[in-house]
């Protein structure tokens, strides 16, 4: 898996990797109040005028999205305890048997790659100049 990082950061200069991980905390961030003011807007719309319950602040609002979050099994669904394990032993299987090619491209890469890649590119200008 470290190679995989390695692959998406190589090229990339201290400032860039800074920069997405400001931008991705800012994101998620925004992400979250964006959640809380929808779960807001939406009980005060209805639940008071359907139910009669009272009106939610943000905070409140927040805490009723993680307690549903937490009830409803966070990402994985409404699945049953049996189907989430064979769920999510294939996907770990899965991944592990696709991130252990990645060990051998960094030798791959400094044998062949350029030459693959440029070979490559080689066809695609052939096929737009035969297309042309």
């Amino acid at each position: 898996m470290s190679n995989y990082f390695k692959h998406k950061m190589r090229g990339k200069s201290p400032g860039e990797i800074a920069g997405m991980i400001i931008f991705g905390t800012i994101f998620i961030t925004g992400l979250a109040i964006l959640f809380g003011f929808v779960i807001m807007w939406l009980w005060n719309w209805l639940m008071p005028m359907i139910f009669g319950l009272t009106t939610l602040t943000f905070w409140e609002a927040v805490g009723v999205f993680i307690l549903f979050k937490i009830l409803l099994g966070g990402c994985g669904g409404f699945g049953g305890k049996d189907k989430k394990k064979t769920k999510t032993s294939n996907c770990n299987h899965e991944s592990k048997r696709q991130f252990s090619k990645w060990e051998h491209y960094d030798n791959f890469w400094k044998e062949e790659g350029n030459k693959a890649y440029e070979a490559y590119i080689n066809r695609l200008t052939s096929k737009e100049e035969t297309n042309d």
